[in-house]
């Protein structure tokens, strides 16, 4: 069937998504003569057109594919749209010279697209990160819609068939089984469980003006407190403080000896001294 009469909007699976379907279904299944010619065809030769075909005649095994994760909650059109851009991947990689059919060839292509997209979109927090962890997450989910929520012996069962610790498989089931919380309260909110929405205890006070201004004050003070105390102590204890704790390349105690004529741990005592005399002044 020539593929160029379908209506454009019914090969968008977001315009309408029953007329999508119905377009794409009706699209002839390349024979595998057909298919070698055209994968040929994009291979050595780069025909676009070609491409298209080939991407037209599988569209309708993405729809096959899509349907299989509408349990994650995600509209069932983005799913196909993503399978849609797998698939297109695929034909692109695809070597007509390994023998197989583009279909086989395609899944991996089109499961990874649709697997990203169900991670971003799933949670606001990410319930899953390394390639294990994804694994997990979708092998998981399929076991839970069969038993519910695991008991001991069926989290080790899940571990052994999946090659993973005990402890990865229950802390993955708790992230499945948590739910994002909205950020403000929901139109049918009262008092009494207003508190829950996250915008009524995750205030950021560092922005405050009146917490700006005090931590303001408070720098002042201490910067005048810490000037003036240092003024009541003699030139030499001064110049080890700065040279210990003042500068950027802080002075060592020999290199402090050698410049006073006296010992390392006299310098130490120094500064020991200076430094309660400090405090003594800063704390009065």
């Amino acid at each position: 069937m020539n593929t160029s009469l379908q209506p454009v909007d019914q090969l968008v699976p977001g315009a309408n998504l029953g007329a999508y379907v119905q377009a794409v279904s009706s699209i002839a299944v390349l024979s595998a003569e057909r298919e070698r010619e055209l994968a040929e065809d994009l291979f050595y030769n780069e025909n676009l057109e070609a491409a298209r075909q080939l991407v037209m005649s599988h569209l309708r095994f993405v729809v096959h594919i899509a349907r299989s994760y509408n349990g994650y909650g995600l509209a069932e059109a983005d799913l196909i749209q993503e399978g849609n851009v797998g698939l297109m991947k695929a034909v692109k990689r695809f070597d007509p010279e390994r023998g197989m059919r583009l279909v086989s060839f395609a899944v991996h292509w089109i499961k990874a697209e649709i697997h990203e997209f169900v991670l971003r979109n799933w949670r606001i927090v990410k319930v899953a990160t390394t390639k294990a962890q994804r694994k997990l997450f979708f092998n998981l989910r399929s076991h839970k819609q069969r038993l519910g929520w695991l008991s001991q012996a069926e989290a080790e069962a899940v571990a052994e068939d999946l090659g993973v610790a005990v402890t990865e498989v229950q802390r993955m089931e708790g992230r499945l089984s948590a739910h994002d919380l909205a950020y403000d309260n929901t139109l049918d909110s009262d008092d009494d469980d207003a508190w829950q929405a996250p915008a009524n205890y995750l205030e950021d006070g560092r922005q405050d003006p009146a917490r700006l201004l005090e931590d303001a004050d408070w720098q002042q003070s201490s910067e005048s407190q810490l000037r003036a105390a240092l003024q009541d102590l003699d030139e030499r204890s001064q110049d080890i403080l700065a040279q210990r704790w003042l500068t950027e390349q802080k002075a060592t105690l020999h290199e402090l000896a050698d410049k006073y004529g006296v010992s390392a741990e006299r310098i130490r005592q120094i500064e020991q001294n200076a430094m309660k005399k400090l405090r003594g002044y800063i704390e009065a």
